[in-house]
């Protein structure tokens, strides 16, 4: 991708006509940045550069911040979606993504996995500004621990750097096998922990929750009171992520890190799991009679048959994938599809993963249809 800027006050020169005849022989994807459009009695210093034939132009200032958002947006759209070669290593490796809110002690924790000072630890939010890959093997498994920098809300993000890291940690989670969303116990679940969450739960990715800074909020007493109440909370606030286990660390003292990796452990074998046709089968028709779908334009929801899909090959954890054939797969709602969901993980709880149902009509079998969602 390539950002051809030019100069709305001083017009269109024969300089700017000669990179765009190189720019279109590249065959590379341009956008036409017209910088100095200050205001938008500036914004018609523009149309002559209409004759350099790029169909993505973006009016910016620069010197005023104005029409960044609007240039980051063409940019995202532009930019190629992540691939499994866009993998930070071997596929051997487990790539696990490290996220959350400024400062809430993402480098600290991956440091403290490590021991090492791999990434920026400050009390200042927002030192890390980009997503770094840091190696990692334990008991012979290999792992890329990716830290990624802080998501802040879109008003907080103030600066052109700011955003471009939060784009980047948002790629991370697509490229991540395992997604580690941290969570500051001093502050509590905010709105914006959620909106990662969301992001986690969009992209179907196994997950972890950590509630991170223990050694702050440790009570003398009472301590496994209080740990059951902070998880009880956390999965209250984040209930759509609720396939995710919670642990609480102390990154800053090591306390509880190395819990992470039992629950990795836990998933990985979670993902490993299958639930036979039969067994699924006698499941799924014993909770439509125990709680029959809803009835939609006078029409209800039938199940013929299901079976669990094989999944993706390229994938180190699978979330477990379910194919119902019905009678039209656009009478399932969001309610009935979690209590679905709910009676699948009595019969294989499958930690840590999110469970995918796949609903195609009877007549068809080649394709699923749209409504696919992660549970």
């Amino acid at each position: 991708l390539l950002l051809f800027v030019v100069d709305a006050k001083e017009g269109l020169s024969p300089i700017d006509e000669e990179l765009a005849r190189v720019l279109r022989k590249s065959q590379k994807p341009v956008i036409l940045v017209i910088n100095k459009i200050d205001n938008e009695k500036h914004e018609p210093l523009a149309a002559e550069f209409d004759s350099l034939g790029f169909r993505s132009n973006v009016l910016i200032s620069a010197e005023h911040d104005r029409g960044t958002l609007d240039l980051l947006d063409a940019v995202d759209r532009l930019l190629p979606s992540p691939t499994v070669d866009s993998r930070p290593t071997s596929p051997e490796s487990l790539a696990v993504a490290i996220l959350g809110r400024p400062n809430v002690g993402k480098s600290s924790l991956v440091n403290s996995i490590v021991r090492s000072e791999r990434a920026i630890v400050s009390e200042l939010p927002g030192t890390t500004r980009d997503a770094v890959d840091v190696l990692y093997q334990r008991d012979g498994r290999a792992f890329v621990f990716i830290d990624t920098a802080g998501i802040r809300r879109r008003g907080k993000q103030s600066t052109s750097v700011e955003i471009f890291s939060a784009m980047r940690a948002e790629r991370s989670v697509r490229r991540a096998d395992l997604c580690i969303l941290i969570v500051d116990l001093t502050a509590g679940i905010t709105a914006q922990d959620k909106r990662i969450a969301g992001l986690i739960q969009a992209a179907q990715k196994p997950a972890i929750i950590v509630l991170n800074k223990w050694d702050l909020v440790k009570p003398n007493r009472n301590q496994k009171q209080t740990i059951t109440k902070l998880v009880e909370t956390a999965r209250q606030r984040i209930f759509f992520l609720d396939y995710a286990p919670v642990l609480i660390t102390s990154s800053l003292t090591g306390e509880h890190v190395t819990k992470l990796f039992g629950s990795i452990e836990k998933i990985q074998r979670a993902a490993r799991q299958h639930v036979g046709t039969g067994v699924l089968n006698r499941l799924l028709r014993q909770a439509f009679e125990a709680n029959p779908p809803p009835t939609i334009r006078a029409r209800r929801l039938k199940l013929f048959y299901a079976a669990q899909s094989k999944g993706k090959e390229n994938q180190q954890l699978r979330p477990p994938e379910f194919v119902l054939f019905v009678n039209d797969p656009r009478l399932l709602n969001q309610t009935y599809e979690r209590y679905l969901e709910s009676r699948v993980r009595q019969a294989q709880p499958f930690p840590g993963l999110p469970i995918i149902l796949t609903l195609r009509p009877r007549a068809q079998s080649a394709r699923p249809t749209s409504r696919s969602r992660a549970k």
